[in-house]
């Protein structure tokens, strides 16, 4: 009875808690927020003065006295005080018009290697926010729902979800993961591999935007139509201190970030090494499907098709793949409960 009580006045919700972007679906209404995982705080008194995309826009340009930090590292969370602010945020947000306290239900996409200290911070923290009912999904399975893979079906499906602190490979069939493999390699590691190349290659100092800037205009990971672009690094010369810049092509930025893109390549090859040969079999004939940000890395499908010997799609919007994913389990709870990561399955809502 309570719990429809506050479902008249709450909406139930679906987070992509993502190291570098943050999503939000909200059930029959699909996404409706896209901000950046940024939150800027007053160093003195610890307040929220932004969170989101403004709070973005203040990275690397902020007085002694604001702070902008990203709370989470890695697909977990490095500050827990300050992913409940921002938790907090997303769900005052979705409720404005609603004039009671909203009470939730909250469905989280955390990457498959977290550790149960991990998947417990996620769950307090959603809690915490507000949450009358906060489970958890891996994101592998949400981004494999979310792109529309037969996930409950007998056969296998090979979902690869590259986003900002993590790639997550994972073999899905009759709704649980098979095989997966994590590793904290994803576009914010690429976006250091530039910011070491300009200083080794140039002694020039980038900013954290400038390189993410750089790799979304001209970065790739195999050769094409798209070697003919090139952009400039704008920073700072390590040697006089002054501004300098500098004029790159994409081979050099796909040289920089190779090291990364081998790694994801590598953890793509093992994956299907430990897979059992009947679903190696049913991934031959649909392929490997790319979600994620990364998935938008120019040649990266084409990389991957050449390293595996499969066909490899690109999921459609592969950024909202996994809160899609998350927005779909809201609204089938009771045939789709098993996708959810069991021991944080406390029964039916409260």
């Amino acid at each position: 009875m309570l719990d429809r009580l506050f479902g008249l006045f709450s909406r139930d919700i679906g987070i992509d808690l993502g190291t570098a972007n943050t999503l939000v679906h909200v059930r029959d209404r699909g996404i409706v927020m896209s901000e950046p995982s940024v939150v800027a705080i007053d160093a003195k008194t610890k307040r929220v003065l932004a969170i989101g995309a403004e709070a973005k826009r203040m990275v690397g340009r902020t007085p002694a006295s604001i702070i902008a930090v990203r709370p989470l590292r890695d697909g977990v969370i490095s500050d827990f005080d300050v992913t409940e602010q921002m938790l907090k945020y997303f769900v005052n947000r979705v409720h404005d018009r609603v004039g009671l306290i909203p009470r939730p239900r909250i469905v989280v996409g955390v990457p498959s290697g977290v550790t149960e200290v991990e998947k417990r911070a996620v769950r307090d923290a959603a809690l915490n926010a507000g949450a009358r009912w906060a489970q958890l999904i891996e994101e592998p399975m949400a981004a494999a729902i979310g792109a529309g893979l037969p996930v409950s079906e007998p056969s296998g499906s090979l979902i690869v979800d590259i986003g900002g602190g993590t790639t997550e490979v994972a073999v899905i069939s009759l709704g649980g993961i098979v095989v997966s493999r994590s590793i904290r390699i994803g576009g914010d590691e690429m976006d250091q591999d530039i910011v070491s190349f300009a200083r080794r290659e140039y002694n020039l100092f980038l900013g954290e935007r400038t390189s993410e800037d750089i790799k979304i205009a001209i970065g790739s990971a195999y050769p094409g139509e798209w070697d003919q672009r090139r952009v400039t690094l704008r920073g700072r010369d390590l040697l006089t201190g002054l501004p300098r810049s500098v004029e790159v092509g994409a081979d050099q930025i796909r040289e920089a970030i190779e090291p990364s893109v081998m790694q994801i390549v590598e953890t793509i090859k093992d994956t299907i090494e430990e897979t059992p040969p009947e679903l190696v079999a049913d991934i031959m004939d649909q392929g490997i499907v790319l979600a994620g940000g990364g998935a938008l890395l120019a040649g990266l499908d084409r990389r991957v098709a050449e390293a595996t010997q499969m066909p490899v799609h690109i999921a459609d919007d592969p950024l909202t793949c996994v809160v899609r994913g998350t927005g779909v389990v809201l609204e089938n709870l009771d045939s789709m409960k098993r996708v959810l990561i069991a021991d944080t399955y406390a029964g039916p809502p409260r």
